[in-house]
């Protein structure tokens, strides 16, 4: 069960990064572009939210079922001293989580604001933030490994 959930947490993540670079693309090149709202942007903005509450619950699961979950038990207060258990026990989950509220606020944020430039601000702002939080705390050695 463990190999299948970390499977598709490692597949859904390259989902997950894809959408959200292009939303982050689309929603820079019309902010700076002075480009109006259109659908197509809100059905990015969305199905970005969309794929990465799934990977947050996959995330959850995995979290809870990984062999390095038992390490808290192990190890206690010194899992913050060594490097890679600090990375896969504390950092990801919570930098990533903070990614997807980020996202998560974006996207309400933008659903409140009536004109183009006011809707795509918030989705460009905040889903930039959260892509460079997951950019820095993907497990980069193993995932492409």
């Amino acid at each position: 069960m463990y190999e299948t959930i970390l499977n598709l947490h490692s597949y859904w993540a390259y989902l997950v990064l894809l959408i959200l670079i292009i939303a982050v693309i689309n929603a820079l090149v019309k902010v700076f572009g002075d480009k109006e709202y259109e659908a197509k942007d809100f059905r990015i903005s969305l199905f970005t939210l969309i794929v990465s509450h799934i990977q947050l619950l996959i995330g959850l699961i995995l979290y809870f079922v990984s062999p390095r979950f038992e390490l808290w038990a192990e190890m206690g207060g010194e899992v913050m001293k060594n490097a890679m258990a600090r990375l896969y026990l504390v950092e990801h989950p919570l930098v990533n989580i903070i990614a997807i509220a980020l996202i998560t606020i974006g996207y309400s944020k933008h659903k409140k604001k009536l004109t183009s430039k006011a809707k795509l601000k918030p989705i460009a702002i905040f889903y930039s933030l959260a892509l460079v939080l997951f950019l820095s705390r993907i497990p980069w050695s193993t995932w492409l490994a």
